[in-house]
């Protein structure tokens, strides 16, 4: 099976992965970008991975494990609070992570990197360190950045170097475009897929501005800038 990358919208992934079905942030019933396919109850997961506690990330994590019981990795915070859910299966692994750490799969190994943001959850508990991930597969270095603003840290994730980095470019809760093209300077990607944007008004960027945006990156760096529409995929080498 070819690996590939699904965008589902927002900030939500679906990945397959050394045959391994991954979902990041599974936010689709309330996500107006999720294409009319995608529903909790039909998508596969072998894995699910959490960055950060807020309700348009943590998603339908617990109507999706109900059909699926993946492994879900998340920091101990967030762990809880889904196991203290009263629809939260309770044959379903959950794998604690903290930023710096990393936990090897069949599919490759995950790690967490920092994310400067916030994390409380759906009920307004403290969720934890929010974060992102960085994935290794024995083809692919992929670094899904979370919601966060620019930090200079970020320059020590380019070794090995990255395939593909996902970044917010909304704005206003994340970096925006300007602070994304610094970090796209700092870590040298080949290629950067921007996500966070365009969901609602808020964090709506201009078509003109994306253009402006993407020919700096790809002016000043080695970088290609990948835009996907929902729906749209990725196929790995």
């Amino acid at each position: 099976m070819t690996d590939q990358i699904r965008y589902l919208g927002h900030s939500t992934f679906h990945l397959t992965l050394q045959g391994k079905h991954i979902l990041i942030d599974p936010f689709l019933t309330d996500n107006p970008q999720c294409p009319s396919d995608v529903t909790p109850a039909t998508i596969p997961a072998d894995y699910i991975l959490i960055t950060h506690g807020h309700s348009d990330h943590i998603g339908d994590t617990l109507e999706i494990a109900q059909h699926t019981h993946p492994i879900i990795v998340a920091v101990p915070e967030i762990a809880r609070w889904l196991s203290s859910q009263k629809n939260f299966p309770q044959n379903t692994l959950i794998e604690h992570i903290q930023i710096g750490g990393s936990i090897p799969t069949d599919f490759g190994r995950i790690k967490m990197t920092p994310a400067l943001h916030g994390s409380a959850l759906p009920d307004g508990s403290y969720g934890g360190l929010a974060g992102g991930f960085l994935l290794t597969t024995p083809s692919s270095t992929l670094y899904f950045a979370g919601d966060t603003g620019l930090y200079a840290e970020m320059q020590f994730l380019a070794n090995p170097p990255i395939d593909y980095a996902f970044f917010p470019i909304g704005d206003r809760y994340t970096m925006g475009p300007t602070d994304a093209l610094t970090a796209t300077q700092l870590i040298q990607p080949k290629n950067i897929v921007p996500i966070h944007y365009n969901t609602w008004p808020l964090i709506a960027q201009a078509q003109q501005a994306l253009q402006s945006w993407q020919a700096q990156i790809e002016s000043t760096t080695n970088s290609n800038v990948n835009f996907l529409a929902p729906g749209d995929s990725i196929k790995l080498k």
